[in-house]
């Protein structure tokens, strides 16, 4: 028998869950990124996966975003809606070459406009060391954001998982 796949939206989500056959259920964690981002204010960076330093966050775009920056490459994958990402090469860089994790910038970045990006649900984005960017969705989206942990990763382990 077929199981469809079904993908879900901030509008029409199931939340799943783990079975766990002989073992602790708090040995695994489970959140969904569209939950997540319904309950989130616009671009809080939540972390629904961890891998030692390297992290997952769920964020939700709505409205415009400040300037980010890092001293590292990110990733911006468009889960639900159209998002724009704006580039801009800068001039100097903004984030430390030893900080990890996203930084939120002052103002207004100086440096080359790069461009732009509308990425739909399924694109991905990647957003080079040294450039700033920032996002703009007209209605609520999901991005799930590939960074390392950092200052602004918000980890709210005990609201988002199954116990």
């Amino acid at each position: 028998m077929a199981v469809p796949t079904k993908l879900g939206s901030l509008a029409d989500f199931a939340k799943g869950g783990v079975e766990v056959i002989d073992d602790d259920p708090r040995h695994y964690a489970f959140s969904n990124i569209f939950e997540v981002a319904a309950k989130s204010r616009p671009y809080e960076k939540v972390c629904v996966g961890k891998n030692i330093k390297n992290v997952l966050e769920a964020i939700r775009a709505e409205g415009t975003s400040p300037w980010y920056t890092a001293s590292h490459d990110e990733a911006a994958l468009v889960m639900d809606g159209e998002v724009e990402i704006h580039l801009v090469k800068l001039d100097q860089p903004a984030a430390r070459e030893d900080q990890e994790g996203t930084t939120m910038l002052e103002g207004q970045p100086t440096g080359r406009k790069m461009g732009r990006i509308v990425a739909r649900r399924g694109h991905m984005a990647l957003l080079p060391k040294g450039s700033a960017y920032r996002f703009y969705a007209d209605k609520p989206g999901v991005i799930l954001f590939q960074t390392l942990l950092g200052p602004l990763t918000i980890e709210r382990w005990g609201e988002i998982c199954q116990r």
